[in-house]
């Protein structure tokens, strides 16, 4: 029997000591599963009466000093305010459930640290904000609501005092506050009359210094302000998000991205009060001390409608923004179609951008701007205050009832520079205008136009015209004018339907290569 329990025990001894060399896991925990909380179950009111956002941000800190966890918010309607999330933290917004956030100003203090339009101030929590926090996920096909008409109407009020007398007479508390909470920020006298306002309405969705973002599948609508707008973030993946704002509510962009790397926005549907998409990093001096660009961005698949524009670089451009590209879209009914802005003052630099694959109709301004002239300012000599675009090239685009094609507005002190448009076909009211650039190229160009040239260039050098043609030529109009602008190149012109002149020099030197003028009558005229 002894020997027998020694077997035994040997047995057991064996075979425990064998489990623990071949498989030493077996030794250690496995780590649990990230939980779901499921706020309606943790007693949430579902009829959107009573306000649930102790509950909602307790199990925000729950969640995350257990590691992270998932915030699901089922089918109804929560009333919430502000929500501070953090590390390793989901929100899911299920089909059928709204959440919407208090329109109550006090419901958003205390201030905390934000950017406004590239200003970092103390102001209104954003509705839904993080600060240094990694792995944040919105997602679900419920509906954020933000209950904006409050937050605009007292932005307009303050707006028309300030237009009218030049300060507030009055100011509320929360003016008050502000002023005291900030006294000590300093901005450039041209930004003087929007600090007068001290009331600046929260974005909706502001992450502030996080990484790695996901915000998928949600519809997101009446935003304060800005609707989703990283801040100094990297890793961002924006997807399949619609955001719909009133087109009369003021500054009420769709996706903002500012100073922020590696982002992916794609499959969107935005119709807003201002900018559809808009790439930021900074305004002035202060940007520029942070020296942090917006770069490393893709734009892809992606629907706007109304909106001043439909994707926008700028104008707080300081921190200078890099490598972008833009692809497959379409704006319908927006002011313009892609827009890039700065002035003096800003500095910063705008390049290596690709736009391509692009549809556009029914644009009431502009289908392209290339504007360093956003607000007048005095001359100046070149220095860090003095913003460059180069190296943007476009293709592969169409457009039709557009009231004007586009412009490019740069500076005598800083030209733009080595901008492309390749297999660009467009009809529109007025033609595109260059002045104060170099290194233009036009390839595979057709622009109808209703008045004047198809293409006016002016005060320009190292001009390149490839295959540039009208399919509506005007009686005794150029299709193409010149004016005080050097080394043109153009070649490879085949106008295929009759036309009168094709171009039109003043103070201008060209260089003619290959071209066919069988259909038009004069070839060029010179002033």
């Amino acid at each position: 029997m002894n020997t027998t329990n020694h077997g035994q025990s040997s047995r057991r001894s064996f075979t425990a000591s064998g489990l623990s060399i071949l498989f030493p896991f077996l030794l250690f925990s496995f780590p649990t599963q990230a939980k779901t909380y499921n706020l309606q179950e943790l007693g949430a009111d579902v009829a959107g009466k009573i306000k649930c956002t102790e509950l909602i941000n307790q199990t925000i800190q729950k969640a995350s000093s257990e590691g992270g966890g998932t915030i699901y918010f089922p089918a109804g309607t929560y009333l919430t305010g502000p929500l501070h999330l953090e590390s390793h933290i989901t929100l899911h917004i299920e089909s059928g459930a709204t959440v919407r956030f208090s329109d109550d100003f006090n419901d958003y203090l205390p201030f905390i640290k934000v950017r406004w339009e590239g200003v970092v101030m103390n102001s209104f929590a954003p509705l839904i904000n993080a600060q240094n926090a990694e792995n944040l996920t919105i997602t679900g096909q419920g509906t954020l609501e933000g209950q904006g008409e409050k937050w605009w109407d007292f932005h307009r009020r303050t707006t028309a005092e300030i237009r009218k007398n030049g300060r507030i007479n009055h100011p509320s508390e929360l003016q008050q506050l502000w002023a005291e909470a900030n006294k000590d920020l300093f901005v450039d006298n041209y930004y003087q009359p929007t600090i007068k306002r001290h009331f600046f309405r929260p974005p909706f969705i502001q992450f502030y210094e996080c990484k790695n973002i996901t915000i998928e599948g949600i519809k997101i609508q009446n935003s304060p302000f800005w609707t989703i707008n990283p801040e100094f973030c990297d890793d961002i993946l924006v997807h399949g998000v619609s955001i719909h704002n009133p087109a009369d509510a003021p500054n009420t962009d769709g996706i903002n991205p500012s100073s922020c790397s590696n982002v992916r926005i794609s499959d969107c549907f935005i119709h807003v009060g201002d900018d559809c998409i808009t790439i930021k990093s900074g305004r002035d001096a202060e940007a520029r001390r942070y020296n942090d660009p917006c770069e490393n961005i893709t734009i892809t698949n992606c629907v706007m409608l109304s909106g001043h524009g439909g994707i926008v670089i700028g104008s707080e451009m300081s921190g200078s923004v890099k490598k972008v590209t833009i692809s497959n879209c379409i704006f319908h009914g927006t002011d313009a179609g892609i827009r890039v802005k700065s002035m003096r003052g800003r500095g910063g630099v705008v390049e290596e951008i690709r736009v391509d694959n692009i549809v556009m109709n029914d644009i009431q301004k502009d289908a392209f701007i290339f504007d360093l002239f956003y607000r007048p300012m005095a001359d100046e000599e070149v220095s860090e205050r003095t913003p460059v675009f180069r190296n943007i090239h476009i293709s592969n685009v169409t457009g039709n009832n557009i009231r004007r094609i586009g412009y490019i507005a740069g500076l005598k002190e800083m030209p733009v520079e080595n901008i492309s448009f390749s297999n660009i076909n467009i009809v529109a009211q007025n033609g595109f205008k260059a002045e104060t650039a170099t290194n233009i190229r036009f390839h595979n160009i057709d622009f109808a136009v209703e008045n004047g040239p198809s293409l006016l260039i002016a005060n320009c050098k190292n001009i390149v015209l490839d295959n540039m043609r009208t399919k509506s030529p005007l009686k005794n109009q150029a299709i193409i004018e010149l004016d005080k602008t050097n080394n043109v190149f153009i070649n490879n012109c085949f106008q295929l339907i009759p036309a009168d002149i094709f171009c039109k020099t003043k103070d201008s030197n060209v260089i003619w290569g290959n071209n066919f003028w069988n259909n038009v009558e004069t070839q060029i005229i010179k002033d």
